[in-house]
């Protein structure tokens, strides 16, 4: 029963971030859950088992709110889901002690690359009449976002979804729901890696996906609420210092680095996420601007759309 409420606790922080993210769900609930003592495998295999359900459920939201495009699904999650199989027998055949210190530092980059992302700039504007993401680009970044999310406990999110939209070239709606439709296929590929690399093991995460499904489900409103309430940047390079933070340490304990070098380790950590939290409170405090050119081309692709349906009625 203790074990479930601490799983129940570990889902319900990591929806909340990922609510009001629209990502690391994965990485945080990963995090949280080594550092409560479940092994690196069986901690990412649970997670991909409970996003089963979650990323089901999203994907059909989007689907109904038309926030999916299937070309891009199709691009980026069947290599995802190739990935992410790989990801998960690669992590399922190493041992604990092997395991432990390479998910620390997949989830320490991908925790440096969030703390950096939120707090040093907004995604950029989509630019009107750009070109369409080829399977040229998606297929790597499937097959390297998928082989990530699965061996890293996470990462599919601020892998993917990051970098679509820094491309600028899809609405920051229409990436969102594609890329959550896709994780449903890396989270099942995922579960297959493990149910295959894990055998007899993978049925001791029941507990902890009841306990991550039912924590989700608690927080899913209350993270709808925060969202609207809470600034993203603040709220990533917070989560972002959090995983850089933890996982710091596991590598430290590993490779036995002692005082004072890993003092001085931990204490440029906590300067530098301190700095970033500073720039990131200056970016949520800076006025909306948007340039006068982009409104123009905004409203000119409007009008267009608009002259278009006129004409196809």
């Amino acid at each position: 029963m203790r074990s479930l409420l601490i799983f129940t606790f570990v889902g319900l922080g990591a929806q909340i971030v990922d609510g009001a993210l629209g990502m690391a769900f994965g990485v945080t609930a990963s995090t949280l859950l080594v550092l409560s003592g479940v092994a690196s495998a069986q901690a990412s295999a649970a997670v991909h088992l409970a996003e089963v359900g979650t990323t089901f459920a999203s994907g059909l939201s989007h689907w109904k709110f038309k926030n999916i495009d299937w070309t891009i699904v199709a691009k980026l999650g069947v290599p995802g889901a190739i990935g992410a199989f790989l990801g998960a027998t690669v992590l399922s055949s190493l041992s604990t002690e092997d395991a432990a210190p390479l998910m620390a530092a997949i989830l320490l980059a991908i925790g440096v690359y969030v703390l950096l992302r939120f707090s040093l700039k907004t995604p950029p504007a989509v630019a009107t009449g750009g070109s369409k993401l080829s399977a040229k680009f998606l297929t790597p970044l499937g097959l390297f976002g998928g082989f990530i999310d699965a061996s890293g406990g996470g990462g599919w999110g601020p892998v993917t979804t990051s970098t679509l939209l820094s491309r600028g070239k899809t609405a920051p709606r229409t990436v969102i729901g594609s890329v959550s439709a896709s994780e449903f296929l890396v989270a099942v590929s995922a579960s297959l890696g493990f149910l295959v690399g894990l055998r007899e093991e993978f049925l001791h995460n029941v507990p902890i996906v009841l306990g991550l499904t039912l924590g989700g489900v608690i927080a899913a409103p209350f993270a709808a609420w925060l969202v609207s309430r809470v600034s993203p940047a603040l709220l990533g390079t917070a989560v972002g210092g959090v995983i850089v933070l933890t996982n710091s340490q596991k590598l430290v304990k590993y490779f036995e680095v002692t005082a004072p070098w890993s003092t001085l380790i931990y204490t440029g950590i906590v300067a530098a996420w301190a700095t970033f939290v500073f720039l990131a409170w200056r970016l949520s405090k800076a006025p909306a601007f948007v340039p006068a050119e982009l409104e123009t081309r905004v409203a000119e692709a409007e009008a267009e759309r608009i002259d278009a349906v006129d004409e196809a009625r």
